[in-house]
């Protein structure tokens, strides 16, 4: 076995005697198991945005109040001596009283605005409380609803007093003055932030406080009580969004040591590199430093504001640590008012972080409110304190030799730390510290590149990443980046918005906006741009034009229309996809765009993609030709025919294998339905009129009587689903002879899609269930109506209908409705039921002459009850049926069935499609067709135009916003199941270990001979009369079916696992099983003999079965073979091929085989064909004509030889090589049998024989190259089952004489089985089926008296 390069990461290297099989197991492909089958199709929960201010704010007026009354000091404040003198970096002392104070003041002013330049600043120097009071009022008059500040140096006044008053003069300064804090917030009101530098700060937060509580109480009680005296007071002002920053505790000093500035609190406040670079000359570290000395610092080179410099870089390092230690410590919300909401207001929180730092360091803890939780300690300082010196040490050589400066290494080495995060973190766990720093260095050129790089994998994370960063800030940054013409940053921008839009699609304003769509335009017309980045362009835009006008146009104008309709062939599916979901955006309800489209034909260009092998993509375009047909303008006689066109090409899809194809699909069908709703009401009512005119020809009673199974008694083994009265009047609607249907919808070569059921619509999708109209008001087309309506328009293809012309495309968009609301898989049928019924309410109310009210027919049917199985299944079907076939659903009233009681076992199956509780299965209220109801009093036009709304508002299929996900997750992160270490990889190397040691065992088993086979290890009553069975290949489990159920049961155990309803109609039968992805995480499919395929998952197991997938297999299942009552000369053999064949109903039903290697699925029955589907692409890949005038009853393939061979009902065996055209694919036929084929076997080796067996018996070994039969052996007459072990070289015979035969390869009896082990020996039934296990010698068989047993070799042999 040469050893490639993928097999040397496969775990099983080195297990010499597992080795060949683990390699096959890793190397086989997996079916159904993308994320639209395991995914419900639904768009993520919107997260909460936060991040978005909703009030921005501005600082627009300050008031600067110093009460300095320099050269005279307060009374109540002893000062050392030396004392700290400086106010705004000067001495008062060093000029005139009156000098110091104005220069004072200006350079406060000055200080200030650094911060905001464009604030109206006004000085009040040693003032009044009038001067006080009339500076207040005329800022806050001015300032209207924006904020205002008041900074207060209380210096040269007393401390602030316990009742809350700060201290001003008298007019002619000889007394203080008190100035009470509450008339303050008065005349400042809201909102406003107040500095306080002076001793005792603390004070003045506390009363302030307590003032505000007060005024709101006031307000309160003024708000119950309007004849309360206060409310005849003018109002006071809130106080709740002010903000207070105070110098100290209410119990301390300011620090008066002489080598600081008097003022520390507001120098820290508003200089605060001057006083951070002082303060570190002055710790004891800073002698590690050579040479620096105070003055030098005074000659730091540089602006604040040019981040080139020393002093500027020190600056923007110095914003980057405040604002990364406030991001990381204080709560979001705080976050977000502090330091985002005002520009002012952010300046002063990041240097009141320092100012706590230094001042605490003299025993003086700043205070503010709202309080921020301490940061004096946190690690970011010591980077700080590094970055000073590296800069200072420079200082020296910089200043006395003009040496160049060299940039400190700062954000390089928080970039390096984010990364070193990103890295190496694990899942959960706190948010990296540098992601405010990030932001920041997005202003550098230098580092831009790579802070974009590490923002984007950030990003990836996940939604709550984004979320994060948003918070931070990112908006601004990368909107504004957008305006950038670097390419290289394109790759980045773009996959960073796609992250953004993917999680908040809100921004499509704010790129639209500032233009930024433009930028989107450009990459997507890029055709140098690789795939996937124009595939996140394509995404974005897709976001700006989603429901928003102003994005349309502007994209319309940017030409994205033609843009997207050039890129709809490329080769890379996730853009294919994305352009079409693009272009079905920009024209939904928006026709500039729907008529530029129709200039382009870009319609006729979607149709290639309707083809598309992947079918998100065919999702995606019939997304797009939906909102093509479905905008509401004014239709013109060129827009009508478009519409028909692509109606028409749509119906195309009818038997996609796609469920959400089909979803899609009845989607843009009901825009055709909503603009042409007049039209559609002439059908509905045409219709209608047939069906009650029209009774379906009753099935004849010889070929229904094997239909119903007797019902027995069996305490052992409850029956979860009840048969009762209920399915013997459904049966008998139900006609069995479905004629070959819409004959005249000739969509694809076999004339159209196939009559499937009716009832599987409230069986297992609970959205189904409660059978209502938006508004849980019932359906007026009930499921048989609909079935039979169905039915009626292929008998009554030869009357013309009236007004309509018969072959028109609305009747043929009524039928495909009709088709889908048959759907085999529920979500599809849900959405089609809906339209049909808005269409049919809407018509009847419209025909109606006058309202009849009868609120008798409104009464709630209950669900069917329990027979004495016990516990039941939902039902399958709609309503309940009519009492008689000829009576029509839409004139009678239907009795009621009794009301069931709760089950006692096991809960009823509900899977999760929908995620209701069982309890709303419950048939639907029926009424009279013609009757509105008494909760529908209302004038008929008032509903007209709600009800057009709801169809369509109500359908959406959330493909889009689930498509969106994609961009939402991580998309650089390695899948799980490539993670070596993941837990969904360890499953799988178990699961394949475990086939290892099956085949091996087995292997050892079957070559030293299986001599007898009659040892019985398990029997069991099954619920149903087994119809099918199926081993699983690797586990214990043993899946066995009956008509329309399916139950499984552990062979080893001997217990029952799981009994669930398939959901296929009443008429119908389960035909076939396999199990898909047997060697890995199995899916059962079943076959019914209406051309119907299901996938279900999480059976036998502890959760409820879930369907995976369901779709028509075949889409025109003949009648004539489905037990149709026929000329007498026919009957005779027709009844014994009736009685022989499995399920003794006639016709072969549905016979499948199943190829893992290369994930084809055969499919035939009583079908001219053999039809293959990929399972990969969910689609039809080709259709093999079997040549044949009967039906196909058994399938089997071989991959390596491309090779299939089919028995047939007139007992030929047919070869086929599907490498070959339609006509010469068949390479053999062999017509020796003169009877039904009950099985026909390819052997799997290269040159395996075909061995074919008739229901006489006879056993017929081929040679695929040779005319003639090799060897002929006779077996038991009257077959009714066979099976061959693919291993053992045994088969084993079942008869209608109720007795099993088991030979060898020559032909030798091994084993004669006749009675059941034990039971007191009782005689087997007549055979149904049976079945060997794929690898151990076991064979397992279900008879007529619904039991189940296994046989096997003797048992030492297991």
């Amino acid at each position: 076995m040469k050893m490639d390069s993928d097999l040397l990461h496969s775990p099983a290297v080195g297990l010499a005697e597992e080795e060949e099989a683990d390699m096959n197991d890793w190397k086989l492909p997996l079916a159904f198991m993308k994320k639209r089958h395991s995914e419900k199709i639904e768009g993520s929960k919107a997260l909460a945005q936060s991040w978005r201010m909703k009030d921005r704010m501005k600082t627009v007026s300050v008031a600067l109040v110093l009460c300095l009354n320099v050269g005279v000091d307060p009374p109540d404040v002893v000062k050392t001596s030396p004392c700290a003198r400086l106010e705004c970096w000067i001495d008062p002392l060093s000029m005139s009283p009156q000098k110091a104070l104005e220069t004072i003041g200006a350079n406060l002013q000055k200080q200030y605005e650094n911060w905001q330049p464009r604030a109206r600043y006004k000085q009040s120097l040693d003032p009044t409380v009038d001067e006080v009071k009339k500076l207040c009022t005329s800022l806050r008059r001015n300032a209207k609803e924006e904020r205002v500040l008041f900074h207060y140096n209380g210096h040269g006044v007393p401390r602030p007093t316990v009742n809350g008053e700060i201290w001003v003069f008298n007019k002619n300064y000889t007394q203080y003055i008190p100035l009470s804090i509450y008339d303050l917030q008065t005349w400042m009101g809201s909102p406003s932030i107040f500095v306080y530098d002076c001793s005792n700060a603390g004070i003045i937060v506390k009363s302030f406080k307590q003032f505000a509580l007060q005024r709101e109480q006031e307000l309160e009680v003024a708000a119950i009580n309007p004849s309360h005296p206060l409310a005849q007071m003018p109002l006071p002002p809130s106080m709740k969004n002010c903000i207070q920053l105070a110098a100290c505790e209410a119990s301390e000093l300011l620090p008066m040591n002489p080598d600081l500035p008097a003022d520390l609190f507001t120098s820290c406040l508003t200089t605060p590199i001057k006083i951070a670079l002082r303060w570190f000359c002055m710790q004891k570290s800073a002698k590690l430093v050579p040479g620096v000395t105070l003055d030098l610092i005074e000659k730091i080179p540089g602006r604040l504001n040019d981040r080139r410099t020393p002093l500027g870089e020190l600056n923007w390092i110095f914003t980057a640590i405040t604002d990364t230690i406030a991001w990381n410590v204080l709560p979001r919300d705080l976050f977000q008012k502090l330091f985002r909401q005002d520009l002012l207001v952010a300046s002063l929180f990041r240097n009141f972080l320092l100012a706590e730092r230094i001042m605490r360091s003299y025993n003086c803890t700043p205070v503010s409110s709202p309080r921020l939780p301490p940061t004096y300690m946190h690690a970011m300082w010591q980077a700080w304190d590094l970055a000073v010196d590296i800069c200072l040490s420079q200082l020296p050589t910089i200043i006395e030799e003009g040496t160049a400066f060299r940039h400190s290494p700062f954000f390089a080495e928080q970039l390096t730390a984010f990364q070193v995060w990103l890295t190496m973190g694990v899942e959960n766990r706190n948010p990296p510290e540098q992601l405010p720093i990030v932001l920041q260095v997005l202003l550098s050129q230098v580092h831009r590149l790579r802070a974009l790089d590490l923002l984007g994998r950030f990003l990836d994370l996940g939604p709550w990443a984004v979320s994060l960063a948003l918070s931070v800030g990112i908006f601004p940054y990368v909107l504004k980046l957008l305006q950038s013409s670097a390419r290289e940053l394109r790759p980045l921008l773009v996959f960073i918005w796609a992250k953004i839009l993917a999680v908040d699609s809100s921004c499509q304003a704010d790129l639209v906006k500032d233009n930024g769509h433009k930028y989107f335009l450009s990459v997507l017309a890029d055709s140098y741009m690789p795939a996937e980045h124009r595939t996140m362009a394509v995404f974005i835009l897709a976001v700006i034009v989603n429901s928003y006008t102003t994005g349309q146009e502007a994209c319309l104008q940017g030409n994205l229309i033609a843009n997207c309709l050039e890129q709809l062939s490329d080769p890379h599916p996730l853009l294919r996809q994305w352009v079409a979901i693009c272009l079905g955006r920009i024209w939904q309800n928006f026709d500039p765009a729907r008529w530029c489209g129709v200039r382009d034909s870009a319609h006729e260009k979607l149709y290639t993609l309707l083809s598309d092998p992947i079918p998100e993509v065919r999702c995606a375009a019939v997304f797009a030709l939906g909102t093509f047909v479905g905008n509401s303008a004014e239709r013109t006689d060129h827009s009508t025919t478009i519409d028909h066109n692509v109606a028409m090409m749509l119906a195309q899809l009818i038997n996609d294998g796609s469920p959400v194809v089909r979803k899609e699909l009845v989607v843009a069908l009901s825009h055709l339905v909503v603009q042409y709703e007049s039209n559609f009401c002439t059908v509905a009512l045409q219709f209608i009129e047939e069906e009650k005119n029209y009774t379906v020809p009753s099935p004849a009673n010889t070929a229904e009587s094997g239909n119903l199974t007797p019902v027995r008694d069996s305490p052992a083994v409850p029956r979860l689903r009840s048969v009762n009265s209920y399915t013997n009047i459904r049966a008998a609607t139900t006609a069995r002879n479905l004629n070959k249907s819409l004959q005249n919808l000739n969509l694809n070569e076999e004339g159209g899609p196939a009559a499937y059921s009716p009832g599987n619509l409230s069986t297992s999708s609970s959205a189904s269930s409660t059978l209502g109209s938006p508004d849980n008001d019932e359906y007026i087309l009930s499921f048989e109506t609909i079935d039979k309506m169905r039915r009626v328009s292929s008998y009554s293809s030869l009357n013309s209908l009236i007004g309509v012309s018969f072959n028109s495309v609305y009747t043929q968009i009524w039928r495909v409705l009709l088709h889908l609301a048959a759907d085999p898989f529920p979500e599809v049928s849900d959405l089609a039921m809906k339209v049909l019924n808005s269409i049919a309410y809407k018509a009847t109310m419209n025909a109606r002459p006058q309202r009849i009210l009868d609120s008798g027919s409104l009464t709630q049917s209950a669900p069917a009850s329990p027979t004495s199985k016990g516990t039941h299944i939902h039902q399958a079907g709609g309503s309940p049926p009519m009492p008689s076939t000829s009576s029509s659903s839409l004139t009678n009233d239907v009795p009621k069935p009794p009301a069931r009681d709760q089950p006692a076992t096991r809960p009823p199956y509900t899977p999760t499609l929908g995620g209701q509780a069982p309890h709303s299965h419950q048939f639907t209220r029926t009424r009279k067709m013609f009757d509105k109801g008494p909760e529908q009093a209302a004038e008929d036009g008032d509903d007209q135009a709600g009800h057009r709304n709801y169809i369509s508002a109500a359908l959406q299929t959330g493909l889009c916003d689930w498509s969106a996900k994609y961009f939402a997750q991580p998309v650089m992160k390695i899948p799980e199941e490539h993670d070596l270490e993941s837990q969904v990889r360890m499953e799988r190397q178990w699961r394949f270990l475990r086939n290892a040691r099956v085949r091996r065992q087995s292997r050892g088993i079957t070559q030293r001979g299986v001599p007898r086979l009659d040892d019985q290890i398990f029997i069991n009553r099954n619920p149903g009369v087994p119809s099918v069975v199926k081993f699983h290949p690797f586990n214990t489990c043993i899946a066995v079916a009956d008509k329309d159920s399916i139950c499984f049961w552990d062979w080893e155990k001997g217990e029952r696992l799981d009994y669930f309803y398939n959901g296929n109609p009443r008429y119908t039968r389960i035909t076939a099983m396999e199990y898909l992805n047997g060697h890995d995480c199995s899916l059962l499919l079943t076959a019914t003999d209406d051309g119907a395929l299901r996938i279900w998952k999480n059976f036998a197991d502890q959760k409820n079965p879930e369907m995976v997938t369901a779709w028509q297999g075949l889409s025109d299942m003949l009648p004539t073979t489905r037990g149709q009552p026929s000329t007498s000369t026919h009957s005779l053999a027709r009844r014994v091929s009736i009685y022989l064949d499995r399920s003794k109903q006639g016709g072969a039903g549905m016979v499948v085989d199943w190829e893992q290697e290369t994930g084809l699925l055969m499919t035939s029955g009583d079908v001219r064909v053999i039809r293959i589907w990929d399972t990969d692409r969910e689609m039809k890949v080709q259709d093999i004509p079997t040549g044949a005038d009967s039906c196909v009853t058994s399938l089997s393939c071989d991959s390596q030889r491309s090779l299939i061979v089919a028995g047939l009902g007139d007992g030929s065996v047919r070869v086929f090589d599907r490498r070959m055209g339609p006509n010469e694919c068949r390479v053999m036929t062999y017509r020796e049998h003169g009877a039904w084929v009950v099985k026909a076997h390819l052997q799997k080796e290269t040159d395996g024989h075909i061995i074919s067996v008739s229901v006489n018996g006879d056993v017929r070994f081929f040679e695929p190259r040779t005319p003639d039969s090799i060897n002929v052996l006779q077996t038991v007459k009257g077959l009714t089952a066979l099976d061959i072990h693919p291993q053992a070289n045994l088969f084993a015979c079942g008869s209608m004489n109720q007795f099993i035969a088991v030979y060898n390869a020559n032909g030798d009896v091994i084993s004669n089985i006749k009675y059941y082990d034990g039971f007191m020996g009782q005689r087997i039934g007549a055979i149904s089926c049976l079945a060997f296990h794929p690898y151990w010698p076991h064979l397992a068989v279900g008879s007529n008296d619904y039991y189940m047993s296994i046989y096997s070799a003797e048992k030492r042999l297991r």
